[in-house]
Parts: structure tokens; C-alpha cells; sequence
């Protein structure tokens, strides 16, 4: 059976999450993402930015939007939602609430939504148990995702509770699975170099075919693979 982590994998890489993570970091004028010959030196920490998109990027780091509470309740989410396992860390471990709290003013159509969702959940919860989500038991906490988790089953008084918890999870998934920890947890290998040792053998013999002894030295042998081919005017390999 698949266990809850390779089933947020599978949402993830489905259009529901994957349209924010296609969104995201947009800027608000299309006109901004004209390529013009301001590309800094690059460094690890800016690597493809240009001026204008760090200098975007440092202001909206130096704006405050999220409050101390609200960051807090989200850490908490984003935990519940994405848990540790044994092999990688959760999801507060890979920075999303801090990719969270960069969207939100990267794209201010999120503000109302995940602030206005908090109030709800800190409401619900100051109701049902007397304190705000951040200082309800883990208990109560689970109790309160079970009511909004899962969307078109959820009773008409959590539907904005519902709203808010599919949001905040698009996030959590988005941030995790662009963080380097995500790559590694989803196994993504991108260009990664591999050692080709051609068409296996029986196949060859299966369709009657065989390597030239020649093109297996230049095209197959692992240890050549950095050797450039030499040709002819003729198109005949020369070495």
C-alpha cells in the first residue's frame, strides 16, 4: 500500500499542486521577465538572478507580512502535513515555512486566504478546545486536519477551514519538493551523466545485428567517453 509520503509525491507531481509550483515567484508585470543585459557574476546563493530580480527579491525579504503566531501555526501545519521519515527530514526541516512566508508576498492573492484561514482555524479551536491551534495537544491538532483534509467530504461549517488547509498543503508540497531536500526525497537525477554499455547482446542477436568493432571503441567504451570523433570531408571516421 502506498504510505502518506509517496502519496503527497504523487499529488505534488499532479496538476493540483503543480500549477502553484509553476506559479510561483511570478512577478506582477509581464514585462519584467524581458531579458535585458543585467546579468550579475553569478554566486551560490543568487545563481541565475539578475539585478532587478535580486534587488525584487531583497525587498520583499525585508518586508513583514506574516506575524510571529502566524508563522508559528503554519510550522505547525506544514509538520502535520509532511512529517519526518527515516530517511528525510520534514517539511519545517527543508524551509517551508519561510518559502511560505517569501509567496505570500511574492503573490499578495495568497494574504487574505492563509491569514484569514488562520483566524478560522485559531477561532475553531478556541471553541472547541479553549486555546489557539498553536497550543492545542497533537491531538487535537490531528483532530481538527482529519475535519478539512479532505476536500468535497468535509461539512459545510469547515469549508473555509477546507480552503485554507488545501492551500496551505499545495504550499507545503511546492516548497518541499523545489527544496534540495524534495529533489532527493522524490529521487530526481535531472542530467545526471550516466555509463551506457550499449544495446545488450542478446538483443542484437534477437534482430541480427552487431556493433562494428570500430564503433564500439568510439561509441560504447565508458573510458573513452571524452574523446571527441574525427571525420573526413567524406563523412568516414577518421579516429
Amino acid at each position: 500500500m502506498m504510505n502518506r509520503r509517496d502519496s503527497l509525491k504523487t499529488i505534488f507531481l499532479s496538476s493540483v499542486a503543480a500549477g502553484i509550483a509553476f506559479q510561483g515567484c511570478a512577478p506582477e508585470n509581464s514585462e519584467e521577465t524581458v531579458i535585458k543585459n543585467d546579468i550579475p557574476k553569478q554566486d551560490s546563493k543568487h545563481y541565475g538572478r539578475t539585478v532587478k530580480e535580486k534587488e525584487r527579491d531583497a525587498k520583499l525579504y525585508a518586508e513583514q507580512f506574516l506575524n510571529k503566531h502566524e508563522l508559528t501555526t503554519i510550522a505547525l501545519f506544514c509538520d502535520i502535513i509532511l512529517p519526518s521519515n527515516a530517511k528525510f527530514g520534514s517539511a519545517n526541516d527543508a524551509g517551508v515555512p519561510e518559502f511560505i512566508d517569501f509567496i505570500v508576498k511574492d503573490m499578495p492573492n495568497h494574504q487574505l486566504p492563509i491569514r484569514g484561514g488562520i483566524m478560522w482555524v485559531d477561532n475553531f479551536c478556541n471553541k472547541n478546545f479553549g486555546v489557539e491551534f498553536a497550543n492545542c495537544t497533537q491531538e487535537q491538532q490531528i483532530q481538527l486536519c482529519d475535519l478539512i483534509a479532505y476536500p468535497e467530504k468535509t461539512a459545510p461549517e469547515h469549508k473555509q477551514g477546507e480552503k485554507f488547509f488545501t492551500l496551505l498543503r499545495n504550499l507545503t508540497l511546492t516548497g518541499y519538493f523545489t527544496s534540495k531536500m524534495g529533489i532527493e526525497d522524490l529521487g530526481y537525477k535531472g542530467n545526471t551523466p550516466n555509463n551506457w554499455d550499449g544495446v545488450p547482446e542478446d538483443v542484437l542477436q534477437k534482430h541480427g545485428m552487431a556493433y562494428e568493432e570500430e564503433w564500439l571503441k568510439k561509441c560504447v567504451d565508458a573510458s573513452t567517453r571524452n574523446e571527441v570523433a574525427v571525420w573526413d570531408e567524406d563523412g568516414n571516421l577518421i579516429s
